[in-house]
């Protein structure tokens, strides 16, 4: 056993070094390494459509916390969870026993001050005539007509008591203030309630929201809300739903950022039309906002084009693609229309079924930058003659791999890095992005999303300096 573990080691020891050193081995025997072919893409048509994407919740545009505004106990509560209410049904009604007792005993008092009026006018007429007659005095008079002017008094405030005991009945039962859905019932009957000017605003009996009316609280993005206007429609898909994709409107947008999970945004309230029966409040739901469409486009991917600047001293830039002839590949200026993550729309310069290459073909990448050097700094210039001074070359050819979610400058950065280090000179290749003419922004979850336009390319903009 002991045997067999050392010759293991030694056998993995011996295909180490034979990997290691077998490059050197096939070039000291005159071979060559195995050189990674360009890669490259036909030009298509096809649809773009570039749009940014935000996440919010979905929730009722009127919701409503049912309180009674009166001390009591629940008497009947006729409704439950789930349930769909009519307006102007009965959701709730208190016991109202002790108000009707109260309501009695007013009706009582009531009668009580109708005949003591009665009898104070009667006294007050009898007065002004024996006194017409001189036979009372003044002060007789005036007592008899007080006392008439209280009789009246004590009348009015006993109707004004029933009225109140009478508003009070009313207000032992709640009904649905218009057509709704009970979303929470906390309590049952039997149980004692607080009115809403008591203690913590009274006693929730239930909670109702008119589902029929759903919108979407979001949270937009402080970049693509510059994209978003009033009554514009969305698209909107629900998560808990797989494949539901409903319509939305947006119907305002707050006008002061605000700060949520670090990220500064706006809040947007987004109205869902036609609401599917499976959405619910609480929902999640993924908003597409559309920025930029193209139908049956030439296009390529957007790697395959890229940016540079004619000169110098240029400020505009030049957009091209290598196209495919033979064994060679051409340089072609391009005109770049509406772009999105993956394809550029071609407006001018290719067709459909040309070939173009996803990365710096090998010339371009071994090209000197010996002619930036009039144009070069004095300084600039004395690097740029030392980094001419012929290298060893080397076979060594590197290759991109270009993904959907390489950036395009990284691309063209690793390209000229790894050629100039394989041939030993100091030329690099500064790459910038620039922007489509077609906006374009990342999604506002999952990360942040790019603040500025949808990159059209790579840039690859020779530069001598090492």
């Amino acid at each position: 056993m002991k045997k067999l573990i050392v010759g293991l080691i030694i056998l993995g020891g011996v295909g180490f070094l034979a990997y290691r050193l077998g490059p050197g081995w096939r070039t000291a025997l005159g071979g060559t390494e195995e050189v990674p072919r360009l890669k490259t893409a036909a030009v298509i048509q096809t649809n773009i459509s570039f749009a940014v994407n935000a996440a919010g919740e979905i929730g009722p545009a009127e919701q409503v916390s049912v309180r009674p505004e009166i001390n009591g106990r629940l008497e009947e509560l006729p409704v439950d969870l789930g349930d769909r209410v009519r307006q102007g049904d009965l959701l709730f009604k208190l016991d109202d026993k002790e108000l009707q007792q109260q309501r009695a005993s007013n009706l009582t008092a009531i009668e009580r001050a109708r005949l003591e009026l009665q009898k104070a006018e009667r006294d007050y007429l009898r007065a002004q005539d024996l006194l017409a007659a001189n036979l009372i005095s003044q002060e007789l008079y005036d007592n008899t007509k007080t006392t008439f002017e209280l009789a009246k008094n004590s009348l009015d405030r006993a109707q004004k008591d029933l009225a109140l005991i009478d508003e009070r009945l009313t207000k032992t039962e709640v009904r649905a203030p218009f057509d709704c859905t009970v979303l929470t019932r906390p309590i049952s009957v039997g149980q004692a309630v607080s009115g809403s000017g008591g203690f913590n605003s009274g006693t929730e009996v239930l909670s109702i929201a008119d589902l029929n009316y759903l919108i979407i609280n979001a949270h937009i993005n402080q970049a693509d809300v510059p994209r978003l206007q009033p009554n514009q429609t969305v698209e909107v898909g629900v998560e808990a739903v797989a494949g539901l994709k409903v319509t939305g409107v947006v119907e305002r947008i707050a006008p002061q950022a605000t700060i949520r999970n670090n990220i500064k945004g706006f809040a947007a309230r987004i109205r869902i039309e036609n609401p599917d029966e499976r959405i619910r409040p609480g929902m999640t739901a993924n908003i597409k906002i559309p920025v930029a469409s193209a139908e049956n486009v030439v296009a390529v991917p957007l790697v395959a084009v890229f940016t540079e600047k004619p000169s110098p001293t240029s400020t505009e830039r030049e957009r091209y693609v290598y196209v495919a002839r033979g064994n060679t590949f051409e340089k072609r200026l391009v005109k770049v229309g509406v772009s999105d993550f993956f394809f550029a729309e071609i407006q001018e310069g290719l067709s459909a079924g040309d070939v173009v290459a996803l990365e710096l073909p090998k010339d371009v990448l071994n090209q000197s930058p010996a002619p930036e050097a009039a144009a070069a700094p004095p300084a600039r210039a004395a690097r740029l003659a030392a980094a001419n001074t012929p290298a060893p070359a080397t076979n060594s050819t590197a290759t991109l791999t270009p993904t959907p979610t390489d950036a395009p400058g990284d691309l063209a950065k690793g390209a000229a890095a790894s050629t100039a280090a394989a041939a030993g000179t100091p030329t690099t290749a500064d790459v910038t992005s620039a922007p489509a003419s077609g906006p374009a922004s990342g999604p506002a979850t999952g990360g942040r999303a790019p603040t500025g336009e949808r990159p059209a390319g790579v840039s690859a903009e020779r530069s001598g300096s090492g």
